[in-house]
């Protein structure tokens, strides 16, 4: 491995920015909990369909905390072949150390991907701003491209710390954010402190505040509800960047309701990731545009009554 611990800082030259709506793709599941690639084909034409700008893979929405590596491949090989290159694939490399990090990026790239996630490393104390430095740019080393930092300290048990973020983006560690860290303080000062970083992109990963983030000066938002309306969530970036904010709150509201799919289920016997993943997946299931409801072990599905919930939310927002 490459040494990364003394480098030049180096201002990346001016590019275009990576924009728009980057959903975090759902992985469908068949009744035996293996991909289901027929239904992951349809739900990637359908989010393209849909205007959005990219693709991202195997990250929380994903599921990929539960897939196998075999798992992981087949959802980068259908989506790379689905998309066609009509948008960029991201996959995520996502695990709990560096090197560990590099294998899954490494067999992503072998895939077709176009960039890697990565959050920091997880379960080990390695939580330092060093440490963090080390990481990203150890990833970069190797993987030779595009990096994009995931901020999601429920996740990991870390926060990336906005100055390391603009450091890593000024020196071209870094090519974009996806933060989900739900600090809008932090997240500031990362979109006041980028004028040095002109090809640095900052995504949200809220489903509920893209209107706001925008006005900060976001790129753009990397929702899990944009599985189920990639179309609501594409109009509320566009008329942000139209500077049409009172229309684009009007759709956000309507997405806000839409997001009430997350909380139909029992909390009594399903935890908050059987909830909102089984709220997104029950719904594209509804919708025709996956074959089942299905999450990975130990998640648990919705109920029949739990799925009449999600139903009677997708007709109040006009989704049915």
């Amino acid at each position: 491995m490459t040494d990364i611990t003394e480098h030049p800082v180096q201002v990346p030259e001016p590019s275009a920015r990576l924009r728009g709506v980057i959903p975090p793709v759902c992985t469908p599941l068949t009744l035996d909990r293996e991909v289901d690639k027929a239904s992951m084909e349809k739900l990637i034409t359908f989010l393209i369909e849909g205007g959005v700008s990219g693709l991202f893979v195997l990250g929380s929405t994903s599921e990929a905390a539960f897939l196998r590596d075999d798992q992981r491949d087949a959802v980068v090989e259908v989506a790379v072949a689905t998309a066609a290159g009509q948008v960029p694939v991201i996959a995520g490399a996502i695990d709990m150390t560096t090197s560990r990090m590099i294998d899954h990026g490494r067999r992503a790239v072998s895939l077709g991907a176009d960039a890697i996630v990565a959050t920091a490393p997880f379960y080990v104390r390695t939580d330092h701003r060093v440490e963090h430095a080390i990481h990203f740019r150890a990833l970069k080393s190797e993987l030779e491209v595009p990096i994009i930092a995931y901020d999601i300290p429920i996740a990991v048990n870390r926060k990336l710390a906005p100055d390391l973020i603009l450091e890593l983006a000024m020196d071209g560690t870094v090519s974009a954010l996806k933060d989900s860290s739900g600090d809008l303080g932090a997240l500031r000062e990362v979109l006041l402190g980028r004028g040095q970083a002109p090809g640095f992109s900052v995504f949200t990963g809220s489903e509920i505040l893209v209107d706001c983030i925008m006005l900060m000066g976001a790129d753009g938002a990397v929702p899990g509800l944009a599985n189920v309306d990639p179309h609501g969530f594409v109009k509320v970036v566009n008329l942000c960047d139209d500077d049409q904010w009172l229309v684009a709150r009007a759709e956000q509201d309507r997405l806000v309701r839409l997001f009430d799919i997350t909380t139909c289920a029992n909390p009594s016997n399903k935890g908050p990731s059987s909830s909102g993943l089984g709220g997104f997946k029950t719904a594209l299931m509804l919708l025709g545009v996956i074959s089942t409801n299905a999450v990975a072990l130990p998640q648990v599905p919705l109920d029949v009554d739990e799925i009449a919930k999600v139903k009677a939310v997708l007709v109040d927002v006009g989704l049915m």
